[in-house]
């Protein structure tokens, strides 16, 4: 279709032929016939201008569209390219994924076939005792202590990776009616510990303290899923006068109360580094978490105490982990976070327990020190959480990994759980699934309460690195075979 501007230039070039014609016919004299000649020369040679000046304009447009066309090519080519790109990205993440997955699913299929032989293991032993019970055979008789029987003790002298692991309980065996916290031999000890009143225990505490009645029970933490032995958390007994074992749990408060909590630190203290240096000889890579009270880290006179003791042997804090519960870390005041600031300069880390919400700032506690976290199983896996909290429980061991902070699940009691923190990517579990806390071998007089926490830190340097001496060792080495006889007699017993 013609366009309007080329009708509107033809009529004007027929307007001046047609004007240039009169021009000459009325001004110049020339004759009609003439001056007509003169207008169509005029009008030809304007179209004949007219369709040169077009057709050079529309070789520059063509020449224009072109390059416009070639730009608009390369651009989609890039933006094809980035597609591609970005799909071979997705792929390789699905195969990735599906690798993940896959290892995750050999993982778990090897540790069942791993917690099947243990349980066929545990049956045949099951068998063996039951058929020396049948016939009246005398049972294997443990080697005579001061004290009564509890769990098998933790021989620390032993390799550390090539000890057995604990058995995995049975499905069908009915469930404890003692707390978990407390083995079942010592069930008469807490409950004797109920009946007596704040002044007998009080009385009983100042005695543990002073004739250094003070036990160290050690409870592992495991890698997950290879349930590996990583770290040991340290948890006090106190032995009264006829040598029964009371739990934390009974007289932390009072001892909090009365202001005995500080020395009962430094014992504790003591004793974890002792323990930390006896695991240190077999395998650098162990570490130790003990406990602190809130007062201990208020109270100037006993913070310097500890403090003095931990600068001396400061080459233990990568492996000495300081351990307080979320409400002290919540309530810390200007004489605490400086005490706390001194440790952390110093090279210590902590950690939090006694976690009763996933309330967390990551950042605030890596920037006070704090490198790990342990949350119950319970409350990980509590579909309440998810709701209620500010993140899923499924992304808090990622969040905390983002600033140098590992999650460990503790007072894990069942398969099913571990299953499940597997999913939401926890490194480390802790709980009696794995091991209930048991008590150390004994090494000398300092491991039964005959030598004052001083005798004991020189006992400890008399040996050099930390390395018990033949001495104390002699009680407790030809009874290893028969501690682990009675220990699989006591689980056959149970079930």
């Amino acid at each position: 279709m013609i366009r309007i501007s080329t009708i509107f230039i033809a009529i004007c070039m027929v307007l001046v032929a047609a004007s240039l014609g009169l021009v000459l016919y009325s001004v110049a004299g020339i004759n009609g016939t003439e001056s007509a000649i003169v207008a169509l020369t005029a009008l030809t040679f304007l179209i004949l201008y007219n369709a040169v000046s077009m057709r050079l304009r529309d070789r520059s447009d063509v020449g224009g569209q072109i390059a416009d066309l070639s730009r608009g090519t390369a651009d989609l080519a890039r933006q094809v390219a980035e597609f591609g790109r970005r799909l071979a990205a997705i792929e390789g993440r699905i195969a990735s994924s599906n690798s993940t997955n896959s290892d995750r699913v050999q993982s778990v299929v090897s540790e069942i076939n791993e917690l099947g032989g243990l349980v066929r293991q545990l049956a045949a032993t099951v068998s063996t005792h039951e058929d020396l019970l049948a016939g009246h055979a005398p049972a294997p008789a443990a080697a005579p202590v001061a004290r009564p029987a509890v769990e098998a003790p933790i021989d620390l002298i032993a390799p550390f990776d090539e000890r057995p692991a604990a058995p995995p309980p049975l499905p069908a065996a009915p469930p404890r009616p003692t707390p978990p916290a407390v083995p079942p031999q010592t069930a008469s000890a807490v409950h004797a510990v109920n009946g007596r009143n704040q002044t007998q225990m009080l009385a009983t505490l100042r005695s543990a303290i002073d004739e250094n009645r003070i036990d160290i029970f050690l409870q592992p933490m495991v890698t997950l899923p290879q349930r590996k032995v990583r770290f040991y958390e340290a948890v006090i007994r106190v032995r009264d006068e006829r040598d029964q074992l009371i739990a934390a749990e009974e007289f932390i408060s009072l001892a909090e109360a009365s202001g005995l909590i500080g020395r009962i630190d430094n014992m504790v203290l003591l004793r974890c580094v002792q323990v930390l240096r006896r695991l240190m000889v077999r395998n650098k890579e162990v570490g130790v978490f003990c406990n602190v009270a809130a007062s201990t880290l208020g109270n100037s006179t006993t913070f310097a105490q500890c403090l003095d003791f931990l600068e001396a042997n400061r080459a233990l804090a990568p492996s000495l982990v300081l351990e307080f519960k979320q409400s002290t870390f919540r309530a810390l005041g200007p004489a605490e976070t400086e005490n706390l600031a001194a440790l952390a300069q110093r090279g210590f880390r902590f950690s939090i327990d006694h976690v009763t919400d996933l309330g967390i700032e990551p950042r605030e506690l890596a920037d006070r020190g704090v490198r790990f976290i342990k949350v119950p199983a319970s409350l990980l896996l509590d579909p309440k959480q998810a709701s209620t909290s500010d993140i899923h429980p499924s992304d808090l061991s990622d969040l905390l990994g983002r600033f140098g902070i590992d999650l460990i699940a503790e007072r894990i009691e069942g398969e099913r759980a571990v299953v499940d923190l597997l999913d939401y990517d926890v490194r480390f579990g802790q709980g009696f699934l794995f091991a209930p806390p048991r008590p150390l071998r004994p090494e000398g007089p300092s491991a039964t309460g005959g030598a004052s926490p001083n005798q004991a830190q020189d006992i400890q340097g008399s040996n050099g690195s930390g390395t018990p001496s033949p001495s104390g060792t002699s009680a407790a080495t030809p009874a290893a075979p028969s501690q682990r006889i009675t220990g699989n007699a006591a689980l056959a017993r149970r079930v």
